[in-house]
């Protein structure tokens, strides 16, 4: 092989706080990791300083921030990669929103995923194709509770709050949208959206699906709002040809807005019965087969954080390092981290530093890889955007 090459592992939320359950151990710490604690000692280790610009890390910042791309130069929004990654069209002057379906009682959010219901077929048939005063909703799955939402019309903007209350103030619940800036298009597009999210509660909460359900998917939250913007692929800004391997379509459409070639992976589902396995072959062949780095998710140890199941999650990160025998005699480079930190008892994304190890760019004195070793590797802790240019590409 004549270029360096890379697998770059972003396990979803990996980093996390002391658990009581585990004699105040993460799950990270607590979890039986051999082939990653191997890699960790052959290797360098450090943290990552998140980098976000809202109350909590959110996943889209989180992934653009590690490739090594400025987040709030470019604007990257959660709602034009989820739009995209369901098929949507998104052109300039759209509008794209990230939505769940959730479950609201008495005016309170119950539920933020509608108990991750997974159909949502019919609900969004119910509530696609709106046009509330000249502006076009189109309402499209975004796979499993999650919809992309694309406002087509004239004078929008994406300078408007979320009705999510989750990322944007850290608690559940929802709200009225706000415009952010005192313009007459955010004004304008805040007070229409108002009205398609007041529409579309009024229709769910009388179908005849969620009569059936103990948690009705009877409204819809919003977040992410953002516009089409442009920004370099991967390949011109590090010159690396890259491919992205992942089961939830968000990662892949990250991956596809990079310009990474996106590879579908039998079994590759995002939840906890991931085939982890194919995926980390798949990987080791892609490098075999010409691509300099490869980009691989793993999702699951976010979504139990999330359930506040931190066993689950310790038990996930086992058998993630199971699988990755798969790699150990591999001589290239490889590298394990996060996108950002979930808490399990908060059951939310969180601001906590983000374990990192590379391995096959040096060594330090780390003995094993948990978030208190990492304080000991000589990466120390640097901002989440100097990773590949500074630690991972240098010569």
């Amino acid at each position: 092989m004549s270029k360096e090459k890379v697998i770059f592992f972003v396990i979803d939320g990996l980093g996390d706080e002391e658990i009581p359950e585990f004699q105040n151990k993460t799950p990270l710490e607590a979890a039986h990791t051999p082939n990653m604690d191997s890699w960790a000692k052959e290797g360098r280790t450090g943290l990552l300083i998140p980098v976000f610009r809202g109350a909590l890390p959110t996943s889209e910042e989180g992934h653009f921030s590690l490739f090594g791309y400025n987040t709030a130069e470019h604007k990257l929004g959660r709602g034009v990669i989820t739009a995209v990654g369901a098929g949507m069209e998104v052109n300039q002057g759209d509008v794209a929103l990230r939505g769940n379906f959730a479950t609201i009682v008495n005016g309170e959010v119950t539920d933020r995923r509608a108990g991750r219901i997974k159909d949502t077929t019919e609900l969004i048939e119910a509530v696609n194709g709106m046009e509330i005063n000249g502006v076009y909703f189109n309402v499209q799955n975004a796979g499993e509770h999650r919809v992309g939402i694309v406002m087509k019309g004239e004078g929008l903007s994406s300078d408007i709050s979320d009705s999510d209350l989750h990322y944007a103030e850290g608690k559940k619940g929802s709200k009225e949208i706000k415009p952010l800036l005192q313009s007459k298009e955010a004004e304008f597009t805040a007070e229409v959206l108002n009205k398609f999210l007041n529409k579309a509660h009024e229709i769910l909460k009388e179908h005849p699906v969620n009569k059936k359900r103990e948690l009705p998917a009877n409204c819809i939250l919003t977040r992410g709002a953002s516009e089409m913007v442009n920004f370099p692929s991967f390949e011109e800004k590090y010159g690396k040809k890259a491919a992205c391997i992942a089961g939830k379509p968000l990662y892949k459409q990250i991956g596809r807005l990079l310009g990474m070639d996106v590879f579908d992976v039998q079994g590759a589902t995002g939840l906890p019965d991931t085939n982890l396995k194919s995926k980390i072959e798949s990987a080791r062949e892609a490098v075999f087969s010409g691509y300099d780095f490869v980009f691989v998710h793993i999702k699951a140890t976010d979504s139990l954080a999330e359930d506040g199941d931190f066993q689950g999650k310790k038990k996930f990160i086992e058998e993630i390092d199971k699988n990755l025998h798969i790699l150990n005699e591999f001589t290239e480079t490889l590298v394990v981290t996060a996108d950002h930190s979930t808490c399990s008892l908060l059951a939310n994304h969180c601001p906590e530093d983000i374990p990192v190890l590379i391995k096959g760019k040096g060594k330090d004195n780390t003995q094993w890889f948990s978030e208190k070793e990492c304080l000991n590797g000589d990466i120390k802790k640097i901002d989440q955007r100097a990773l590949l240019p500074k630690f991972v590409f240098q010569d």
